[in-house]
């Protein structure tokens, strides 16, 4: 694992079969949100991090339904028997692999993988404005039709899971780069994720945090670089 502090914001970052893929820390005034948890085997080395930062794990939020963002959550929860696990209510369905879409979504494939093994199941389901702490929960549907992505508005901070990607160069979700395709290779709708990107840009962040890559300081510029660069794709289909 690699740990990395930007401020309020704690990146932990664990590699399994070539997938890079982040976590992150919440500081509250005495205790810590954990968003997303990774590998299956990493629940060890957040809870090492949180005793690093000397405060206790209270929520467990999920950006989106896929098992490299969810896979310690079984593990966490036995040791965390009180924290509170959350995900999107849209998002709340494809965890029990029900992949039917709803009235008025577009009508492209979900791409996920069976959630069966995971046995947690969430404490709350979110909506777009519901508060964690400091953070905001923002509906960034496109990756997943339920991804959310989380707004600190004391740093200007925004988790944004694979509403963006930054392992191999900056992109919005779905747009494909050959150094590390997944995310796009696993997104739901490009349309929609681009309305989403465009939604995070309008926030003007000043920190972006996502599920494969860098955390990005003053990242404008590339977010509208990356964006720019989707609408032409999407323009041309």
């Amino acid at each position: 694992m690699n740990f990395q502090t930007h401020g309020l914001l704690i990146q932990l970052t664990f590699t399994k079969y070539l997938l890079p893929v982040n976590c992150f820390l919440v500081e509250e005034e005495s205790s810590l949100t954990l968003v997303d948890a990774a590998h299956p085997d990493s629940a060890d080395a957040i809870l090492d991090a949180a005793r690093r930062i000397g405060k206790p794990i209270t929520h467990i939020v999920f950006t989106h339904a896929h098992s490299d963002h969810m896979g310690a959550v079984d593990a966490l929860k036995q040791k965390l028997p009180d924290a509170k696990v959350m995900i999107s209510r849209r998002d709340a369905r494809l965890w029990e692999d029900d992949l039917e879409l709803e009235p008025g979504e577009p009508q492209t494939p979900i791409r996920t993988f069976s959630l069966k093994w995971i046995h947690s199941r969430p404490d709350v389901l979110l909506e777009e404005g519901d508060r964690i702490g400091s953070l905001r929960a923002i509906a960034t549907p496109g990756h997943t039709p339920g991804s959310m992505s989380f707004w600190d508005e004391r740093n200007g901070a925004i988790i944004a899971g694979d509403a963006f990607q930054t392992k191999g160069g900056i992109a919005v979700s779905g747009t494909f780069k050959p150094l590390f395709p997944f995310p796009a290779l696993a997104t739901w709708n490009k349309q929609e994720a681009l309305k989403s990107a465009r939604k995070i840009q309008n926030l003007n962040p000043q920190i972006l945090a996502v599920g494969h890559g860098e955390v990005l300081h003053q990242p404008m510029g590339k977010i509208n670089l990356a964006i720019k660069k989707a609408s032409g794709s999407i323009a041309v289909r």
